[in-house]
């Protein structure tokens, strides 16, 4: 396994279980009554997004490191892999903490770049399997 790939598959796999943490503090924090209906619905958005885009990424590896692509475009898919499941997930964070119902905050620019970096990288990763 290429070294790169490999430390970014590390990342992830030690990535999850802070996803599964948020899951417990998602159930503690709406049993006690501490979220509004608002907040409860963009960290779970945010919470499901992480997960799921965390195991595409461990796949996305595991293409990426059976493709031809450079070291710079190996790079390249595996650091917007990252700024992707951030950003993507992040941003509804972000938007629970200081977006109002009905209105556009920063943690929607956040969300949106995020799904454009998740897109470039796959995009870039689709190159890779279809030259390989």
């Amino acid at each position: 396994m290429d070294d790169t790939i490999k430390w970014f598959t590390v990342i992830v796999l030690v990535s999850l279980p802070t996803v599964m943490y948020g899951g417990f503090s998602l159930l503690q924090l709406g049993t006690r009554g501490k979220l509004t209906a608002f907040q409860t619905t963009f960290f779970r958005a945010g919470h499901a997004h992480a997960g799921v885009l965390l195991v595409l990424s461990l796949a996305a590896l595991d293409v990426l490191d059976r493709t031809d692509l450079g070291d710079g475009a190996v790079w390249t898919v595996c650091l917007l892999l990252t700024l992707g499941v951030i950003a993507q997930s992040g941003g509804m964070f972000l938007h629970m903490a200081i977006g109002r119902p009905g209105k556009w905050s920063a943690g929607n620019w956040v969300t949106t770049a995020g799904a454009g970096c998740l897109a470039v990288a796959l995009l870039t990763l689709a190159y890779g399997v279809a030259t390989t």
